[in-house]
């Protein structure tokens, strides 16, 4: 059991929070830790509000505008090939509801979890082209599906990637990737998925309406997108310390407390919150969980169909439906976590967790991960077994890479891909076990002999006196908070006593 280190920032220097003119010195402080050290560029992230980023200034953003106009005015049978988690049903459900409402021939598709797995799928995709689609556009995944690609292709498809995920030693042949994180793309690379559908959508706009935002039509407003975008991004924990995603969240988080959507309103209802009183927060632990639960028990098209209600009556039952599904996802969670713990405790201390249960589902094996990486500190690599080859799902620490240590063992992997702290793969059983050597011999080499302790970050330390009613009015302008622009964390000494507990 892992415990935590209090780690309380060093003091900004007087003379220099006194440059912060108009903060209080604890907002000062709390914006100095964050980074921001320089007053100006405090100020700006505070309070900027403009969404002006040119869309067109992603790699292939032309060449994909180029051709979704002409599937377009062509009447080509178009899929949107979304990702069955949060960020990529939002963003599933932001493209096909733009591309409807431009009059393309639009389909969504999520793959099955536990019959299709994560990304592209070869069979799919042939089975597309065999039905007709002429053009398949994929969010929130694709990057690393070079062999799929290519057998789409084969198979007569056009193919656009636009994903967020870390790129590979190649990039699939698709007519065209947008993906920030390419080093020769200008857009931000701490973009979710549904961020990039979202450019998309916004550079579609502008291409058929020649930049005159007046004209769009009454029911294609950018404006009613960014709900899907706030809840895409902070589900899937993306960084709330970039400029692009703070406005984005800022402005969809307005759209969601307006409850616009009937969806929206339909799922905050069953997770007892209300309009005009959403958070970040309720987000990351009320309505995305709910959103996330339709992939992993049961089919992210209930999401889907959730998020493209017409009306609230629509909308109810599939929240219904998602609120069930959560539920029973919190206990088959609980149940598989203190079977895999047990499994950890007998293996002893290990600089990186690798175990797997055949009855465990596909749906919560990040779950799981993520719970173990919690409890222990360590790297998690947790396995669904099947008959010959396996999927895992991976949660690391900032300590160790886990993407960058999978791209090392890649002979080994069926396919692979994520992020430094998250990632997922699928490994012929007959390799699992040179794969659980080389990770933990990776994990040795990086972490052996370090003290490994989950740190929790303290702001400042306050004398009670100064938790008042005007700090907590101040606090609310560091809003949205979550995924690296945490909420304020405070140490006030109440005794020695008290203090040595603490620690």
């Amino acid at each position: 059991m892992s415990q935590k280190e209090w780690a309380l920032a060093p003091t900004a220097p007087a003379e220099h929070l006194g440059t912060y003119r108009g903060f209080s010195p604890i907002l000062a402080q709390l914006l100095f830790n964050r980074g921001f050290e320089d007053p100006a560029r405090a100020l700006e992230f505070l309070h900027s509000a403009t969404l002006d980023e040119d869309p067109f200034a992603l790699k292939d953003m032309e060449k994909a505008v180029d051709r979704i106009s002409l599937a377009i005015e062509r009447q080509q049978p178009t899929v949107v090939y979304g990702d069955f988690d949060a960020d990529g049903v939002c963003a599933t459900t932001l493209l096909a509801q733009t591309l409807n409402r431009l009059g393309a021939a639009v389909t969504p598709y999520i793959p099955d979890r536990a019959q299709e797995g994560y990304g592209l799928n070869a069979p799919a995709l042939e089975k597309m082209a065999t039905d007709g689609v002429e053009l398949v556009v994929t969010v929130d995944c694709g990057v690393r599906s070079i062999a799929e690609v290519e057998a789409g292709k084969s198979a007569g498809l056009d193919i656009i990637v636009t994903d967020h995920h870390s790129i590979g030693p190649e990039l699939p042949a698709a007519l065209a990737v947008i993906n920030p994180r390419q080093d020769d793309c200008a857009g931000e690379p701490g973009m979710a998925g549904v961020g990039v559908a979202f450019m998309l959508a916004k550079a579609l706009l502008l291409r058929r309406w020649d930049s005159d935002r007046s004209s769009y039509p009454d029911n294609l407003r950018l404006s009613d997108l960014l709900d899907l975008v706030a809840l895409g991004t902070v589900a899937d924990i993306m960084s709330l310390n970039i400029g692009l995603n703070r406005r984005l969240v800022r402005h969809g988080l307005d759209t969601i407390n307006q409850f616009r959507r009937p969806g929206i309103a339909a799922l905050a209802q069953v997770a007892g919150l209300r309009a005009g009183q959403i958070k970040a927060s309720n987000i990351g632990f009320g309505l995305g969980p709910r959103i996330n639960a339709a992939g992993r028990l049961g089919s992210a098209m209930t999401a889907y169909e959730l998020l493209s209600a017409p009306t609230l009556e629509d909308a109810r039952p599939h929240a219904a439906h998602l609120q069930n599904l959560n539920l029973e996802r919190q206990g088959l969670t609980r149940q598989a976590q203190a079977a895999i713990s047990e499994q950890v405790t007998e293996t002893g201390d290990v600089p990186l967790i690798f175990a797997g249960d055949e009855r465990m589902l596909p749906g919560i094996v990040g779950l799981v991960a993520g719970r173990l990486t919690e409890e222990f500190y360590r790297p998690a690599v947790v396995l669904e077994f099947g008959e010959e080859e396996s999927r895992a799902s991976c949660r690391s620490i900032p300590e160790f890479d886990i993407t960058r240590a999978l791209d090392e063992c890649a002979d080994l992997l069926v396919k692979h891909g994520g992020h430094a702290m998250a990632a997922g793969f699928t490994v012929l059983n007959k390799n699992i076990d040179v794969l659980r050597q080389e990770l933990q011999r990776k994990a040795q080499a990086s972490l052996g002999g370090r003290q490994l302790k989950r740190r929790l970050p303290i702001d400042c330390e306050l004398g009670l006196a100064q938790v008042n009613e005007d700090l907590l009015s101040e606090l609310d302008v560091l809003e949205p908070t979550g995924h690296g622009n945490p909420q304020a964390t405070f140490l006030t000494r109440v005794g020695a006593s008290a203090l040595k507990a603490g620690t």
